[in-house]
């Protein structure tokens, strides 16, 4: 059932929905589907917009992340192509799972997400922010070294509901649910 509501979800894209399709089954490898999530945005490359879809599948024991690319020729593919990068992750590795929502007039209470930023962790990639440290003599010339900060920034998607539209911004939360309840423990 979750197989087929996905393959519905990317053939809506439109975007070569065989060949992404093919690449996230590949990964999830026959393992149930517990949710998924369907990105499709373009990307500007030089003076062209390419496409650019992301497909986020949860299963019982795994976090797939599925990124399909379209390409221009070149001079080792002289003819237009896609690109399938997949990872698999496994549930029990994901360290974090940020949500950030923007809502807009909250002075009317609880209103639906505007915006919305799904973030996830899991030590694959680090981001270091450094900057010199300092103290609070305006006087003092010392080397207080540097401070600064390690965060995990391993994947983030950012859905609109003025691009994507309010249906896409819910999935998004509903998707960020679903995976924060299934990496409890």
């Amino acid at each position: 059932m979750a197989t087929s509501s996905l393959k519905r979800a990317i053939e809506r894209t439109g975007y070569y929905p065989e060949v992404v399709f093919d690449g996230v089954a590949t990964a999830v490898a026959g393992e149930e589907i517990v949710d998924f999530h369907v990105h499709h945005e373009p990307t500007i490359e030089h003076d062209e917009v390419r496409r650019h879809i992301t497909v986020v599948v949860l299963t019982p024991s795994r976090l797939i992340l599925a990124h399909t690319d379209e390409h221009g020729g070149d001079d080792l593919l002289p003819h237009p192509y896609t690109s399938t990068s997949t990872e698999a992750i496994a549930l029990s590795s994901v360290k974090s799972v940020v949500v950030t929502r923007m809502v807009t007039n909250p002075d009317r209470g609880a209103q639906p997400a505007a915006e919305a930023v799904l973030t996830i962790g899991w030590g694959g990639v680090g981001r270091i922010d450094l900057e010199p440290a300092g103290c609070n003599d305006p006087n003092c010339d010392a080397d207080h070294g540097y401070t600064g900060v390690l965060a995990s920034d391993d994947f983030s998607l950012r859905v609109s509901a003025a691009a994507e539209g309010q249906d896409e911004v819910d999935r998004l939360l509903a998707f960020a649910a679903s995976l924060s309840a299934h990496t409890q423990g």
